[in-house]
């Protein structure tokens, strides 16, 4: 055992990092079984849980005791386990719930495109392009479970970062807003709900609006209005605000300046432009938009960017960061005005 207060060998800490994978993997399993939410009335064993779950008990016994170890799920004596704080955030009604961001973590075209990171490397283009010739939001959507699977994990985000957003913004002077590819609309209610004087526009493509209508704008839908169309030649005209939120992260500049374009010859004279996305700081310190940067050269294309990437971006786009809000979450409100 290494001395207290002791940095443990190099080899030690690398190992513990390539383990991350298989505990992802793992946890990302569990996620898909459902087993989250067959504990959470109480402990229950892995015999039980395989006939509910249609899987072998010796398989899944394996499973629970491994994402035990780490604190999802905890094994009792008599090989029963129950609910943590961890597995709880995996239950599909949890609140928040991670669930469908850690199924979309074992599915084969994102396992694959993070096999192809090298290829990215080497090339600077996108693994879904080489693995199964489309575009990632294409293959979403040729693919609608796989589709259902990614609108998922994107509303598990916005179970974290829409009240973040809302809670580090003063949207009071905004009369009306619309919320560019803005998913199922779970950020958009969150703000619309917290601000009543609100008027919102959630703006996107026809297959994705088509789950919206009875899902999180449900209670404001006397003041939402659905709009679909391409945000890269257009945006509905005449709103006091602009909202995006991990959608310039998944593009590169060039298809950046045409959205931010968009919205600028759509905005009020004195309207404002709110794009929510990791600001990368510069620094060795641990960051997961460092690590989300990486996903967005394997899949989307896009990357995450620093204080004078977006003050550039703006510049380019008639716009001028104004200021850069951080929130509870990893992301950040970086506020744009008219240049």
């Amino acid at each position: 055992m290494n001395p207290p207060n002791q940095t443990p060998p190099a080899h030690v800490g690398m190992l513990q990092l390539l383990n991350g994978a298989h505990v992802s993997g793992a946890v990302s399993c569990l996620a898909q079984l459902g087993i989250p939410d067959l504990v959470e009335a109480g402990p229950k064993s892995a015999e039980d849980l395989a006939t509910q779950t249609g899987t072998n008990p010796q398989a899944l016994y394996r499973l629970m005791r491994a994402t035990a170890s780490v604190g999802v799920l905890a094994e009792g004596p008599e090989k029963t386990f129950s609910e943590t704080p961890m597995s709880a955030v995996l239950r599909s009604n949890g609140n928040p719930s991670l669930r469908a961001l850690a199924i979309m973590g074992g599915r084969e075209w994102h396992g694959r495109g993070w096999a192809h990171l090298e290829y990215c490397v080497r090339t600077g283009k996108q693994a879904l392009d080489d693995i199964y010739g489309a575009h990632v939001f294409e293959y979403l959507r040729q693919h609608p479970e796989e589709a259902r699977v990614f609108d998922g994990a994107m509303t598990n985000l916005s179970m974290i970062d829409g009240p973040a957003v809302a809670e580090a913004y003063d949207f009071s002077g905004i009369h009306s807003i619309v919320d560019v590819a803005g998913g199922h609309g779970l950020l958009l209610a969150t703000i619309m709900t917290r601000n009543p004087h609100l008027k919102g526009t959630l703006y996107e493509v026809p297959h994705v609006l088509e789950g919206c209508r009875t899902g999180p704008l449900t209670p404001v839908m006397d003041r939402c209005t659905l709009a679909s169309g391409d945000m890269f030649t257009s945006v509905p005209a005449g709103a006091d605000a602009y909202l995006m939120k991990h959608i310039i992260h998944d593009w590169p500049d060039d298809m950046c300046i045409k959205i931010l374009k968009a919205c600028r010859k759509g905005v009020k004279p004195a309207g404002k432009l709110l794009v929510v996305d990791c600001v990368i700081q510069p620094g060795n310190d641990f960051s997961p938009g460092k690590f989300l940067d990486l996903q967005m050269l394997i899949f989307p294309g896009g990357c995450e960017r620093t204080d004078k990437q977006f003050r550039d971006l703006f510049a380019a786009s008639g716009w001028r960061v104004n200021r850069i809000i951080p929130t509870a979450a990893a992301d950040s409100i970086v506020e744009g005005v008219p240049a």
